[in-house]
């Protein structure tokens, strides 16, 4: 071997070593596997599937341990114990928003997704204040939903019980909720405006797996134009995305389980029927739909291992002394899938969220929106928008697959960040 390459891996070893050793003199954090110099245990690690592997990791590190990726530590907390902990109960200290690298580069620190410390607080503060006074959490909204449900059967009615792809139709929809909320207005499905909107919120979506002060001249704001141009995205991208997904995978399994579909529209007849909109209230009526929705939200694992959260100073936490900056990954999984909670977590069940009565089963174990102070400033928007939007669709059509239910594929396309769901096509028979 060339001597030269000899130095630089003895160097780039001394050196990794020595920050590492200083990373632990600042603080004691938990074990973990042993990592490489340079790449940490990136190479021990399924990029693919991290939640895999962090799981199978806990087999040998418990439920608290160390990952570096690259030559930066992440603490990993999995299942509920550990991870409610981490969200709910030190909350404050763990609110800061971890790095990663893709929305680093697009965000630059702005926004209310990927910003911290007072910017991520006056951000959300303000963004909150304005969807509430532009209607969120009210009636108005649930009526816009109502309309928006009418506009996607119809358009579902257009494909004449064909095979279709519904993906942009359950994209269009979502987004134009929130055009009703932030322009007051809403878009055709076939108006180029929406279409580059949400082939834009798709790309995003697959590369990570984002107006009215201008304050420029008060150095100490954060409401300059450029944090207030990409919150509006966050606010778009994370309230179409999340929702269009969570809708296509809903279908895909209610096609895959015909059984679960007959009972929700046998529910469906009983409660609303076929001449009036469902609504909200109708909910409280319709527990095996209710538990479906969550079924669906907690066995599809949306978003794996949530978003990577921050210590925001030194933190004690259980045996450790966690250092301020310190990435802090939730397993969501480990708290949707856990086998105590839901027994066979692998199976879709809306049992799951029923009792022995046939009544819908609040758990604490269901953080589909993750929790605490980080928690999906928009969760009320999209639970209106998934019981609404499912509801219409099951009350107006038969799905019907293309091929038998049981070669119906419902493994993600790809599981990073996000769930992807697999591309499917169905037909919509009118009923």
């Amino acid at each position: 071997m060339d001597l030269f390459v000899v130095l630089v891996i003895c160097l780039s070893t001394l050196i990794f070593l020595f920050l590492w050793n200083q990373r632990y003199a600042k603080g004691k954090l938990p074990p973990g596997p042993t990592p490489l110099p340079i790449v940490g245990n990136v190479l021990q690690i399924n990029i693919k599937n991290v939640s895999e592997s962090i799981s199978k990791a806990t087999e040998d590190y418990g439920p608290v341990f160390t990952l570096y990726f690259g030559m930066k530590p992440t603490v990993v907390l999995h299942g509920y114990e550990a991870v409610k902990q981490v969200l709910i109960d030190q909350s404050e200290e763990f609110s800061g928003r971890g790095s990663l690298p893709v929305a680093d580069h697009i965000n630059q620190g702005l926004g209310i997704i990927f910003s911290n410390g007072d910017r991520w607080k006056q951000t959300r503060r303000f963004s909150l204040m304005v969807l509430r006074n532009m209607g969120m959490g009210k009636r108005t909204i649930e009526h816009r939903i109502q309309e928006e449900a009418l506009c996607l059967v119809d358009a579902l009615k257009k494909t004449n019980g064909s095979p279709c792809d519904p993906t942009l139709l359950l994209s269009c929809a979502p987004c134009n909720v929130i055009c009703s909320i932030i322009f007051r207005n809403r878009f055709e499905y076939s108006d180029e405006k929406l279409l580059t909107l949400i082939k834009y919120f798709n790309e995003n979506a697959r590369l990570v797996s984002t107006p009215w002060i201008e304050e420029k001249h008060n150095k100490h704001s954060e409401f300059t134009m450029d944090n207030l141009i990409t919150t509006v995205w966050d606010v778009f991208s994370a309230g179409t995305e999340t929702t269009s997904l969570t809708l296509r995978y809903g279908l895909l399994l209610l096609l895959k389980h015909p059984e679960v579909t007959a009972k929700v529209q046998e529910e469906i007849d009983r409660v609303i029927g076929r001449n009036r909109s469902p609504c909200m209230q109708d909910r409280s009526h319709m527990p095996y739909t209710d538990a479906v929705v969550h079924e669906i939200q907690r066995y599809i694992d949306l978003v794996p291992s949530n978003l990577p959260h921050a210590a925001t100073q030194d933190v004690k936490f259980r045996d450790y002394l966690i250092p301020k900056g310190t990435v802090i990954l939730t397993s969501l999984t480990s708290v949707l899938h856990d086998d105590k909670e839901f027994p066979n977590p692998g199976q879709f069940d809306p049992g799951h969220f029923l009792d022995e009565s046939g009544n819908f089963k609040k758990t604490d174990h269901f953080m589909a929106f993750s929790a605490g102070k980080r928690v999906c400033a928009g969760e009320g928007l999209a639970r209106m928008e998934l019981f609404l939007l499912l509801v219409s669709i099951l009350q107006h059509f038969t799905l019907k697959p293309v091929v038998d239910p049981k070669h119906i594929d419902i493994a993600p396309s790809f599981k990073g960040i996000v769930s992807i769901p697999p591309v499917c096509e169905m037909c919509f028979i009118p009923v």
